[in-house]
């Protein structure tokens, strides 16, 4: 735990409880809210076969991800550490050119 708080920057064992916390929330919500917004576009598994359906779920995933990720570390107040480990996750992606430094 050591490593991970200095590779971070984080200063207390509650802080990194709360960024734990905020990853899970995440991810679980994203994954849960990608089926409606999937069937509110009509895309359900019953209109497109499984070999489609399941990358277009993957692939919304991310975006919902994204936006939840930053939203929740505002909310349990640890924006500046979501706000930072957002923009260099996206930079490893590939989508650098959407931040300037």
């Amino acid at each position: 735990m050591k490593k991970l708080k200095e590779r971070w920057g984080i200063n207390s064992n509650f802080q990194l409880v709360i960024i734990f916390i905020v990853f899970a929330v995440t991810g679980s919500t994203s994954a849960y809210l990608s089926k409606p917004v999937l069937a509110w576009m009509g895309i359900t598994k019953d209109t497109l076969p499984l070999y489609f359906y399941i990358p277009l779920y993957i692939i919304l995933i991310f975006p919902i991800y994204q936006v939840l990720l930053v939203s929740f570390g505002f909310i349990f107040g640890q924006f500046k550490f979501f706000w930072a480990f957002e923009k260099r996750m996206l930079k490893m992606m590939g989508f650098g050119f959407l931040f300037k430094d």
